[in-house]
């Protein structure tokens, strides 16, 4: 029996890794709606290559656009919030969660029911909102399948073992495109260079989260949340290679390690298909050629971002929360040219000084209130500065 997917964010670069292994196997899924954000033409043409039943976009402005590039096909349209939520209440098995931003937190939150799986790779939901969405999740029964590269390396690594056994948990950076510069020709860096990531291809808001290694710091809060594991207990490691993706510590000594081409396709397997497997058709590993694979430990002065994140996570209640909308708003900033580089974590650190911390959300709708705040307290710094 196929499984039944629903697709949020399918005209991403996550959407696009999940068609690719959808297209690799017909008759094993289906494809019940897929969800965009504003590119009609993408989106219509990601639902014609996958047959939906279903294509939404979540700017309502966008809806003629993508009922005209669907006439014809048979495939049901619609567009604007109410319409995304009613994509995500259609009959499904699993829902990939890849809607970019906290733009994915209401939907993701919404698409939680019995026995279904949520293929998560928003981070907002547990960055934002972390406590309350893995106890909603729990509540309703849905089973949280981590889509992350990292963090779908360390459930892998895991193995079902308990975690009791576990005594660290390892993610790895590439360190961007920025690992060997100087801190200040990193201060100084424009988004053309900060979007040259070295080994991934991405949005540009993650990229540059990247570059800074605030993706990194914003993967651990994410980590502490879908394994357990206190802030003491995970670690983030350079490793320019980007072929070890997580490695998990256990108590005797011993380290299980997921190691993968960096291609999507690997983990977006692994949760479509979970808990079988399917072929891909990404490159295989070949450690020979590789040669050699190399770690080090993160430089937080060159790349404070990590360490903000880290304290974020350290301090609990909402600090994440208001890490991340301060975060946002710098990055749009930045990509912008309205600040520089060096500007995104003093912004990010303004804001996390100036909110506080307040108690974790209880909510979604709480959580989307603490972020409100932080943008508004991010923009008027922004403001104030020019």
């Amino acid at each position: 029996m196929a499984t039944r997917l629903t697709i949020l964010g399918a005209s991403g670069s996550v959407g696009r890794a999940v068609a690719d292994v959808v297209a690799a196997h017909p008759g094993r899924f289906e494809v019940e709606a897929v969800v965009a954000g504003r590119d009609a033409r993408a989106l219509a043409d990601v639902a014609l290559r996958l047959r939906a039943r279903c294509a939404v976009l979540a700017d309502g402005e966008g809806g003629a656009a993508l009922a005209e590039a669907l006439s014809g096909s048979g495939i049901a349209s619609g567009a604007g919030e109410e319409a995304v939520l009613e994509a995500v209440d259609r009959d499904c098995d699993l829902v990939v969660a890849a809607i970019a931003g906290t733009a994915g937190l209401r939907p993701t939150h919404r698409a939680l029911r019995p026995g279904r799986r949520i293929a998560l790779a928003n981070k907002e939901c547990l960055v934002s909102a972390g406590a309350a969405f893995m106890r909603d999740a729990a509540a309703a029964g849905a089973t949280i399948l981590p889509l992350d590269s990292e963090h779908n390396a360390l459930f892998q690594a895991l193995g079902g073992a308990a975690l009791d056994d576990v005594e660290a948990m390892t993610l790895t950076a590439s360190g961007g495109p920025f690992r060997d510069w100087p801190a200040k020709a990193i201060a100084e860096a424009t988004p053309q260079e900060a979007l040259k990531h070295p080994n991934w291809s991405m949005g540009a808001k993650i990229t540059v989260d990247s570059a800074g290694l605030m993706n990194k710091g914003l993967e651990l809060i994410e980590a502490h949340h879908l394994f357990g594991l206190p802030a003491a207990r995970l670690r983030a490691v350079v490793h320019p290679q980007s072929i070890v993706h997580g490695i998990v510590h256990f108590r005797d000594g011993s380290l299980s390690a997921g190691l993968a081409v960096p291609d999507m396709r690997v983990p977006v397997a692994h949760c479509l298909a979970w808990p079988e497997r399917v072929e891909t058709e990404v490159p295989r590993l070949d450690l020979a050629a590789m040669g050699c694979l190399t770690f080090a430990e993160p430089d937080t002065a060159r790349f404070p971002a990590l360490r903000l994140a880290r304290e974020a996570l350290e301090q609990g209640g909402a600090a994440p929360t208001v890490l991340n909308a301060a975060n946002e708003v710098a990055v749009e900033a930045f990509l912008a040219g309205r600040i520089r580089f060096g500007d995104i974590a003093r912004l990010v650190e303004a804001v996390c000084t100036h909110e506080g911390v307040g108690a974790a959300p209880a909510g979604i709708d709480e959580a989307l209130a603490v972020d409100f705040a932080a943008r508004e307290r991010a923009r008027a710094l922004l403001q104030q500065s020019r």
